[in-house]
């Protein structure tokens, strides 16, 4: 466990999207506001390095904004399963070649 106190994880919690053309982008200035394609009762996405791992709701407490985690998403069976193959003509995990000879 000690191993993983110095693991770093990027954490992004994504509120919601937007898509505008990229003359629009360059126009914008300090101050400019882009409306996002959500409300604030939506769901949020939690992602750790760019992948998704949760969803949530956004909860607001004074001038306080936290995500309360509603929901983990797991990772697909074939991920989880020691020794599955991944992908057509995979090698299982555990016959994988060793690197070191």
């Amino acid at each position: 466990m000690a191993i993983l106190e110095d693991l770093k994880v990027d954490l992004t919690v994504v509120l919601g999207r937007s898509h505008m053309p990229l003359h629009m982008l360059l126009r914008m200035g300090r101050g400019a506001v882009i409306e996002l394609e959500s409300s604030e009762t939506d769901m949020v996405e939690i992602l750790a390095n760019d992948h998704p791992i949760a969803r949530g709701q956004i909860v607001v407490t004074g001038n306080r904004i936290s995500v309360e985690v509603t929901e983990l998403i797991r990772k697909a069976e074939v991920v989880r399963v020691p020794g599955v193959t991944i992908g057509e003509g995979a090698v299982p995990v555990l016959e994988a070649p060793s690197l070191m000879a």
